[in-house]
């Protein structure tokens, strides 16, 4: 499946709902480390599912982003992405996506006249991105506490 899921913006019952569900599989989680994690499904006390480990990982971080409110999106890491779909996961426009995959920001290939993003690439340049902020706003502070400013 090389589609991209995404979540609309929970609603604030759905975003309390994500947050009451959390807890008991944060819990789960916290007790058991086996590789698989039975739940038991309510309204009939033989029914359970039993979900291996990491997709109830996966559960948990999409709760916690729904609980705070926020969109979430799902996507393959060999998923590749229309140029549209990779701008909106960045939160910007197309043209300026376009702009870095011309400058060479991001990796991409052509099929046709269309550009092709892999979610991969697209998540080593967050990466990168969010590294280059990080290390620019320690430089930042440290300038601050130099000229006594903190």
């Amino acid at each position: 499946m090389d589609t991209v899921i995404r979540s609309k913006g929970p609603s604030r019952g759905s975003a309390d709902s994500a947050a009451r569900a959390l807890r008991p599989v944060k819990r789960s989680l916290a007790k058991s480390h086996d590789r698989q994690i039975r739940f038991r499904l309510e309204g009939d006390a033989d029914a359970s599912i039993e979900l291996p480990r990491e997709a109830v990982e996966l559960l948990a971080a999409v709760l916690s982003h729904m609980a705070a409110g926020r969109t979430v999106s799902i996507v393959p890491e060999h998923a590749e992405l229309t140029t549209q779909q990779a701008a909106d996961m960045l939160n910007v426009s197309r043209p300026y996506l376009i702009g870095l995959l011309d400058a060479g920001e991001i990796e991409y290939r052509k099929v046709g006249t269309h550009r092709r993003i892999k979610a991969q690439s697209l998540i080593d340049y967050q990466r990168k991105d969010d590294q280059k902020r990080r290390d620019a706003a320690d430089e930042l502070t440290a300038l601050n506490q130099e000229m006594g400013l903190i």
